[in-house]
């Protein structure tokens, strides 16, 4: 058995030395791995094409695996519009600047200002747009960006449709890709992990002895499908004690619910004059003239 400072291991110590060990191997998600999903790309593009009067066609896209953008050819009239590693975003605008390189670049919303270089932070203009963009790696990055293609001195600005834009496409691309578990209601004999749960999170007691049920996989009616978790089988006797409980429980639902509402929603009070009337209407039902 493996030893460390002359103090023999338990198993539990050496299964948390050796997932370290493993946890060392594993693919970090970084945001210079962030390729961008082509749904995405394609939002990104069409708005700077039609913002700036470009064609899509003079757009170069040199940040690949393997690829090198200091030796990509740049034709005359063309654009990079692409997502680059933003741990070298500042170097990469430098270079584009100096090699008189139009540019729209992904960039991290939160560091835009400083992600082109302290040097050419004045030189560029830092769009942010609220944009929170799930990449191909699975990593879900706040997003602005960065470019030199506007020359009317604007430095920093907020474009909210870009924004709406990009999360409505990444929405719709979760969606697309996230399977959607089915929902299903079990009778009243069957009970479940998620139900008791269900019943504390809104505050409802309850308790169910072993004389009055039996663990279960499934029901007949599901066939080849299983419980998540696994169930119980009820008595009738817990069956109307159960429903009684989830019968509880969705009036505390509801009422929790409409005290929300009611907390989130203005207020509106009566103000003296209109107390005033009230009181006439008062004096008015007791007979008073």
């Amino acid at each position: 058995m493996a030893q460390l400072s002359g103090t023999q291991l338990t198993l539990a110590d050496e299964s948390a030395e050796y997932a370290a060990f493993v946890e060392k191997f594993k693919p970090k998600k970084t945001t210079d791995d962030c390729y961008t999903p082509g749904p995405i790309y394609d939002v990104v593009a069409d708005w700077v094409a039609d913002r700036y009067g470009l064609d899509r066609t003079d757009f170069v896209r040199p940040f690949w695996p393997g690829g090198d953008y200091e030796r990509e050819e740049y034709p005359d009239g063309c654009v990079v519009v692409d997502n680059p590693p933003f741990s070298i975003l500042s170097v990469i605008c430098h270079f584009y600047i100096a090699h008189g390189v139009r540019f729209f670049l992904f960039a991290p919303s939160m560091t835009c200002l400083s992600a082109s270089g302290r040097a050419h932070v004045m030189e560029t203009n830092h769009i942010l747009c609220n944009a929170n963009i799930t990449y191909e790696n699975g990593a879900a990055v706040r997003t602005g960006f960065v470019t030199n293609l506007d020359t009317d001195g604007t430095v920093l600005e907020s474009c909210p449709e870009l924004g709406d834009l990009l999360n409505a496409k990444d929405k719709e691309l979760r969606k697309a890709t996230t399977a959607s578990l089915p929902k299903y209601i079990y009778p009243d004999n069957v009970m479940t992990a998620a139900k008791a749960q269900w019943f504390a999170t809104h505050h409802t007691p309850y308790r169910l002895n072993r004389r009055d049920c039996y663990h279960i996989a499934k029901i007949d009616a599901m066939g080849g499908k299983s419980i998540f978790g696994g169930g119980l089988l009820l008595s009738e006797r817990a069956a109307a004690e159960r429903a009684a409980a989830e019968r509880a429980a969705a009036e505390r639902a509801a009422a929790e619910r409409a005290a929300a509402e009611r907390a989130a929603a203005h207020k509106w009070h009566l103000s003296e004059r209109e107390r005033a009337m009230v009181s006439m209407l008062d004096r008015r039902e007791d007979g008073t003239p």
